[in-house]
């Protein structure tokens, strides 16, 4: 079976653990009016025909390709749109034909936040705010469907990987510390993580030297 083209990103022993995309309801609000115009031309084709001598039902039905070529160009997007889940990391995919790849690995994962309205609770869609250690700061999936199992299969590939929730392996080498206690320090400056939690995890460190 040929790999689609996220398979072929995948590194040696790298594999994909979950895929989501935009809730439904997301790709139901772009094409609702595409929809409408597409069943408004359809009947209004056949109701007028009998009472014009112009064809005008060829004239509707051709129209409708117009709308209908937006509803799949907009099912498309949605589809190609993904959020996917690795052993190793979190990666944004969107394009059709051009593709657009974000990526992050698990072990640059400081937190996952997680936000979720009333309608989003019913409906099972919800925000995901990943803040990382890279230059991207935070990346936000907005309306992310079952938010809840993206997350979890986030927070448990990380824990599989031997990172604690602040991405610090148990087992150091001497040589990381220092390394480590830098990292953390930008964090603290960015706000990411208060001076509490740094001074915290700058002693945990240093006890292991």
């Amino acid at each position: 079976m040929a790999k689609d083209y996220l398979e072929e990103m995948l590194g040696e022993n790298e594999h994909i653990l979950l895929r989501a995309r935009k809730h439904w309801s997301v790709l139901f609000g772009n094409i609702v009016l595409e929809i409408f115009l597409i069943i408004a031309l359809i009947v209004i084709s056949f109701i007028l025909l009998p009472l014009v001598a112009f064809p005008v039902m060829p004239l509707g039905l051709l129209l409708v390709i117009v709308p209908l070529i937006g509803m799949v160009r907009d099912v498309l997007i949605w589809y190609n749109r993904q959020y996917i889940v690795t052993n190793r990391r979190v990666i944004q995919t969107a394009g059709v034909f051009s593709k657009d790849v974000v990526d992050s690995s698990l072990e640059k994962v400081n937190d996952v936040k997680l936000s979720q309205s009333f309608w989003g609770r019913m409906f099972d869609y919800g925000d995901i705010e990943i803040l990382t250690a890279s230059e991207v700061g935070a990346n936000v999936f907005r309306s992310i469907g079952g938010p809840i199992d993206f997350k979890t299969a986030m927070l448990n590939a990380k824990e599989r990987m031997g990172y604690d929730e602040m991405g610090v392996r148990p087992q150091l080498l001497e040589e990381d510390v220092p390394m480590l206690i830098a990292k953390l320090d930008g964090l603290r400056k960015q706000g990411i993580i208060s001076e509490e939690e740094f001074q915290q995890k700058k002693a945990e460190l240093l006890s292991k030297i």
